[in-house]
């Protein structure tokens, strides 16, 4: 693996001069513009700081875009992310989220080791754009009371919509945060390009809060070090405590692979440079396992960043490194941060929920009535919101599976009299003993009773024909019923016949007994050949 990583790095670097150095720093400048605002905003919505989510990104950034899979993935704190943390952190602690975070960096770390890249392929597109959607609704639902302004409100979702119902808010917070959002909405993307709206509503509502002396939410303190008072330290890791936070671990671990490997799909085919993705899971996992000692919670690969580095031109990972050093260059403005209004970075967030939505994707499900995907996405999305994302996505997937099921059992089985036109002949009374059965669809034991109600249903004493052209499987269930429907005719003195059976279907009948039960002659490579084969017999 190692020397495959080294494989990626030469292959990355080869030809790298002072152009492509200086496009990976603007890059880098413009990434690093557009991931502050989302740092400080996510690091928040986690219940944690906003100099938590800094130093993610600014950690990440170093550790995981240096050992990445792929030269344009950028790392950090994301929403999808936030949304499990917000409801571990009033649990478990900021020391519980640092150990679940390091936990789920070794776990990361094996799957890549194992070469688990691959699982993402196992998840159904629905389910991801029904978890997204879900993360969505729990970033935006979860910023309505930074939003509004108020403060020390206890209490359930209705309770809270109902207190902003007799309106009381906090007027300035609530006006910065509407502004945020109308700025992010018609601000223009030629624009945006140069200077993100996002960060230009922070920058903005900072300078009103402290032209106008605004009593209004803050986000606080920013720490001016890398490692701050609140960090994960050696002597604080215990079995107990990680056996408590299996759950947990595992809920980030499965996010971080997710996040992390569709990020790197969908830039890969914009790149047309795929991504090594059990590399991208050593990376997550390493950059995991130390981002806890420093204070930081957990990270993966970020869709919106990522996007903003390719499009800005960005050559090799030296993007995602720069990014992060001039994030860290940002503790010198730590004084002027502390001013940031936490209704602006909630309107920064709502904004991030609406647009992370796949839309297309929902879209098409809807447009072309794709009635399992619908299924698929609500159950994935309200489970997202109801428990959690590891509940979520093994319902989705779950439901998947069993509709994949519901869909496969449909089976078409048609009853036709003998036409003796089809092979050049005419009426001959040796046909109208016969029935031709055609069956589509794979034979099994969701769908056999059917094959079973059709021959029932025809005459006394007549003689079956089955053409298995359409059957690409069968299962045991359904050659017991041939075989016990075998039985039945031999004793009764009618015959049947099998045609046009694919080989994996002949391998079947032949492990089964059902060849040598019914012998050779009874098995046919199409109906066409039974047929001048009974004109030849009774000749």
């Amino acid at each position: 693996m190692i020397k495959q990583f080294l494989g990626i790095i030469n292959s990355e670097f080869k030809d790298y001069n002072r152009r492509k150095f200086l496009q990976d720093l603007m890059a880098g400048i413009t990434v690093a513009a557009v991931a502050l605002p989302l740092a400080l905003a996510f690091g928040v919505s986690s219940g944690t700081t906003a100099a938590a989510g800094l130093i993610t990104a600014i950690v990440a950034g170093i550790i995981i875009s240096s050992l990445s899979g792929a030269f344009y993935q950028i790392s950090g704190p994301t929403g999808a992310m936030a949304a499990i943390l917000i409801s571990l952190i009033g649990k478990y602690g900021m020391n519980g989220i640092f150990i679940a975070t390091f936990m789920a960096g070794i776990f990361l770390l094996l799957a890549g080791i194992f070469r688990l890249g691959n699982l993402i392929s196992l998840i159904p597109s629905p389910v991801i754009t029904g978890f997204t959607s879900g993360i969505a609704i729990i970033i935006a639902s979860g910023q309505i009371k930074n939003f509004f302004g108020i403060e020390h409100f206890t209490g359930s979702f209705f309770d809270l919509m109902k207190f902003i119902s007799g309106l009381h808010i906090g007027y300035p917070s609530t006006i910065i945060g509407l502004l945020t959002i109308l700025l992010m909405i018609f601000y223009p993307k030629s624009w945006g390009k140069k200077f993100p709206a996002s960060l230009l509503a922070i920058l903005l509502s900072t300078l009103a809060v402290l032209a106008l002396k605004l009593d209004i939410p803050l986000v606080g303190k920013i720490p001016t070090t890398l490692i701050p008072q609140a960090h994960l330290r050696l002597t604080e890791l215990n079995l107990q405590d990680m056996k408590t936070l299996l759950i947990p671990a595992i809920s980030i671990t499965v996010l971080g692979m997710t996040e992390s490997l569709l990020c790197g799909a969908s830039a890969g085919r914009a790149t047309n440079h795929p991504m090594d993705n059990n590399q991208e899971l050593i990376a997550q996992g390493i950059g995991n396992i130390f981002i806890p000692f420093f204070g930081g919670i957990p990270a993966t690969a970020a869709i919106a960043r990522t996007s903003v580095a390719i499009k800005s031109g960005a050559q090799t990972r030296f993007t995602g490194i720069i990014h992060a050093l001039i994030l860290l260059s940002m503790f010198l403005f730590a004084p002027f941060m502390t001013h940031i209004p936490l209704s602006a970075l909630a309107g920064v967030l709502i904004m991030t929920a609406v647009r992370m939505n796949e839309w297309e994707a929902i879209r098409f499900l809807f447009k072309n009535k794709l009635k399992s995907g619908i299924i698929e996405f609500f159950v994935t999305m309200i489970i997202t919101v109801i428990f959690d994302l590891s509940t979520a996505i093994l319902a989705g997937i779950i439901v998947g599976f069993l509709l994949f099921i519901v869909k496969i059992s449909q089976i078409e089985i048609n009853s036709s009299q003998i036409e003796p036109e089809r092979i050049n002949q005419n009426h001959h009374e040796v046909f109208t003993d016969w029935t031709v059965i055609y069956i589509s669809g794979p034979l099994f034991f969701l769908n056999s009773s059917k094959l079973k109600q059709a021959i029932d249903e025809l005459p006394a004493n007549t003689n079956v024909v089955l053409s298995l052209r359409g059957v690409p499987m069968i299962d045991v269930t359904s050659i017991k019923l041939l075989i016990d429907i075998y039985s039945i005719f031999h004793k009764e003195e009618r015959q049947i016949v099998f045609a046009s059976m694919n080989p994996k279907l002949k391998e079947s009948f032949k492990r089964t007994g059902l060849i040598s039960m019914v012998g050779e002659e009874a098995i046919y490579p199409s109906v066409n050949e039974f047929l001048l084969d009974l004109v030849d017999k009774n000749k």
